[in-house]
């Protein structure tokens, strides 16, 4: 299927974006962290979108992730989010569409945490304006 390979190659390339955001975060890069943390949240809506016209199941409220009352750390959630695309990518390989879009749909709550928290921190350090 044409839609299945699209799906896996822009697996593949958020996979490559969250290794880049790992290694920037190691290197202390908030700018590459963040660039390479959207480009792979692209991916994944880009996947997502994908799978829901190749289906004609509603997505499940029980795939919402609720991280809000948590203390979460940028590092963990990336390597969480590139897990669950990484086993997605199998689940799509195996043919196993409904696992592979839950797993991509997760992956992308994921993303979104981290993108929350690198723009509180962003606010943070700015300067403040004199008015």
């Amino acid at each position: 299927m044409e839609q299945q390979k699209s799906i896996s190659e822009t697996l593949t390339s958020a996979i490559s974006h969250l290794e880049n955001s790992m290694k920037a975060l190691v290197n202390k890069d908030e700018k590459k962290v963040i660039a390479s943390v959207w480009k792979a949240a692209t991916d994944l809506e880009y996947a997502n979108f994908l799978f829901s016209i190749t289906r004609d199941e509603p997505k499940s409220s029980s795939w919402k992730l609720d991280l809000r009352s948590k203390q979460v750390e940028i590092g963990p959630l990336l390597v969480s989010a590139q897990d669950l695309i990484k086993e997605a990518k199998s689940d799509l390989d195996a043919d196993e569409l409904p696992k592979a879009y839950k797993k991509t749909w997760m992956a992308r709550g994921y993303l979104l945490k981290v993108s929350d928290i690198l723009q509180k921190a962003q606010k943070k350090s700015e300067p403040k304006k004199e008015t």
